[in-house]
């Protein structure tokens, strides 16, 4: 399976779109994405997980490494994911606690602009 990534201006912040799996192979896409955003000096990020179907723990660790990275900046990273089976792996890894999480894009954009 493929990872297709997206990203687009919303509101004042960045939406990042992914469909797909996030793992091992694909998982380095995104990183590529978040830090390419931060490079233009952008630090509200959405990750928009919505059309993910799968999620290990390499893509844990970018999401992770990009909320990381993005507080740095003075920025922050909010997460869209509607899935329950995504959002359990989260819960599990106790993961929901650090990550600001959203069932619309218009409530993750809302939070992150205001």
């Amino acid at each position: 399976m493929n990872l297709t990534v997206n990203s687009r201006p919303a509101d004042q912040a960045y939406v990042i779109d992914l469909q797909g799996e996030v793992d091992v192979y694909t998982a380095p896409k995104l990183r590529q994405e978040i830090i390419g955003l931060l490079d233009k000096g952008i630090n509200r990020v959405v990750i928009n997980l919505s059309g993910v179907e799968y999620l290990d723990s390499t893509g844990l660790g970018v999401l992770i490494g990009g909320l990381k990275r993005l507080k740095e900046q003075g920025g922050n990273l909010f997460l869209i994911c509607p899935n329950p089976k995504i959002k359990r792996i989260f819960e599990i890894t106790g993961l929901d606690k650090i990550f600001s999480m959203f069932l619309t894009e218009k409530d993750a954009v809302g939070s992150l602009t205001a």
